[in-house]
């Protein structure tokens, strides 16, 4: 077996998730709680076979985590368990208070260390490589070098993570630049549901401090959300106020901070007991101390930021796509399971799910040399190439800071024909400047912007809202849009 990374081992999103992982294991919760909850999030485009398996084996899962290492907070001899948004009940397993994404990452590699995996580290996927429908293995870059090099694989996993980078404030780690759905559509894997990008409703937005994720754990255990004169307004917004989904957050937020002219709201924790703040957000009371910022004391100034890619690579319920031997697992795929909108806490179970399910059809294909056939949505779908886009004279080349804007400002969290269609000819012209990629930054470079078109197309197709996608010019679900959108190259 052979890990290819393009930065060290233990550098991921999965390190910064603070949250948790959503598992029905608590008193009066059950996998059917936890099934509707998550079909209720997805704003009706999630797959429900893939939502089952996920919530089903969920309890097995921790199981093995917790085998490997993974050491969940406890409280008098149980696992203890907390809410987050649109969970009915409290569901959340976290390790280290506020640092379940670390603990985890940290077992699983020190694992993979362990049982002599060869690992190729600061190594950067550039191509991966299909004959006559069927995977080859992947070409790479050694970054250090400069050298290129041909691995040959008759099964490739792709798991590079999302394409946070793609906008101007982000919770992602700097290597989330959308690698792999850009070598997998040019592949010819499917890429589906890539208008839907979440925006984590609170980050930390304090003069001068880099973005930081302020877990949405903090308002599940009581915190709550107050404008710039101090005034609650989440209950203005939807009736379950503080602890609605993800995407009604962010955009109250947006519309409360227009309304008050102001760049932040506050995330109020001072009501509740110092002692639980600090033992329960280890990493956040720090973190925001480190800055001059006492929580315990003072309210802490949030705004969104971009956090989670529902969309990716189209896989099965067994992680396969549309080429023989290429599957996909965790941020970077489209198992169907988040649909339009992600639950809380469902993406680290997603991965460890999925994930054992892909080594196990691994298997079963080695041992058996099965074919593999993708499973079809249930849900109506189109598949299409991307649009051509006429561009006229030169463009210079785009730059990061040019990029990062572009998307945060017209295909962000509130979007409109007009934006969108300024954004996909913008990009189009940018896709056409790029030169030859030869290294690590010009490889990212193409990666990004080959995601952003695939998200801002899909983004102008879908003239409606849902879930994470809103278009002002377009405010209302309609059930023509009851679909799916998936690229794949012509």
């Amino acid at each position: 077996m052979l890990v290819i990374t393009k930065a060290s081992i233990d550098e991921c999103n999965t390190k910064y998730a603070q949250g948790g992982i959503a598992a029905a294991i608590g008193l009066g919760d059950s996998p059917e709680i936890h099934f509707q909850d998550t079909i209720a999030a997805g704003a009706g485009l999630c797959d429900p076979e893939a939502v089952r398996i996920l919530v089903d084996e969920a309890p097995d899962r921790i199981r093995d985590l917790i085998h490997f290492g993974v050491d969940f907070d406890t409280q008098e001899g149980e696992v203890a368990l907390t809410k987050e948004a649109a969970h009915t009940l409290p569901r959340i397993l976290h390790a280290g208070g506020d640092a379940t994404g670390e603990h985890i990452e940290r077992a699983l590699s020190r694992m993979a260390q362990q049982a002599k995996v060869r690992i190729l580290e600061y190594f950067l996927a550039t191509d991966i490589l299909v004959k006559d429908g069927r995977v080859q293995g992947v070409r790479a870059l050694d970054c250090r070098t400069g050298v290129e090099e041909e691995f040959e694989a008759n099964s490739v996993i792709v798991a590079t993570g999302g394409g946070g980078r793609l906008f101007k404030t982000t919770t992602n780690s700097d290597i989330a630049t959308g690698d792999g759905v850009a070598l997998a559509y040019l592949a010819g894997a499917e890429i589906t549901d890539m208008e839907f990008f979440q925006f984590h409703p609170t980050a930390l937005r304090l003069p001068g401090a880099p973005v930081f994720l302020i877990s949405e754990a903090v308002r599940g255990e009581g915190g709550v959300l107050r404008n710039r004169d101090g005034e609650k307004f989440m209950s203005r917004y939807d009736t379950v106020g503080d602890l609605a989904p993800r995407d009604i957050v962010a955009r109250a937020i947006v519309a409360e901070m227009r309304r008050t002219g102001t760049e932040r709201v506050y995330l109020d924790v001072t009501h509740l007991p110092p002692r639980l703040v600090v033992s329960r957000f280890p990493q956040i009371y720090g973190y925001c101390l480190n800055w001059g910022l006492d929580i315990t004391r003072a309210p802490i100034p949030v705004a969104p930021a971009a956090h989670y890619m529902m969309g990716g690579i189209r896989t099965n319920t067994w992680g396969e796509t549309n080429i023989t031997g290429l599957f996909a697992s965790g941020e970077v795929a489209c198992t169907g399971v988040h649909g339009a909108n992600r639950l809380a806490s469902n993406s680290l179970l997603e991965v460890v799910v999925f994930a054992k399910r892909i080594i196990q059809r691994t298997q079963e294909i080695n041992q058996h040399t099965q074919t593999q056939l993708i499973t079809p949505s249930p849900n109506p779908k189109e598949t299409v190439p991307l649009p051509e886009r006429p561009v006229k004279g030169k463009t210079a080349l785009p730059n990061l800071n040019a990029l990062e804007s572009l998307h945060w400002e017209k295909v962000g969290i509130q979007r409109s024909g007009e934006g969108l269609l300024e954004a996909v000819k913008t990009l189009a012209a940018w896709e056409k400047a790029l030169g030859q990629v030869t290294d690590r930054p010009s490889y990212e470079m193409r990666s990004l912007v080959l995601a952003g078109r695939l998200m801002t197309e899909a983004a102008l197709m879908r003239e409606e809202s849902r879930g994470a996608h809103y278009r002002s010019d377009f405010p209302e679900p309609l059930p023509k849009w009851q679909k799916h959108i998936i690229f794949r190259k012509s």
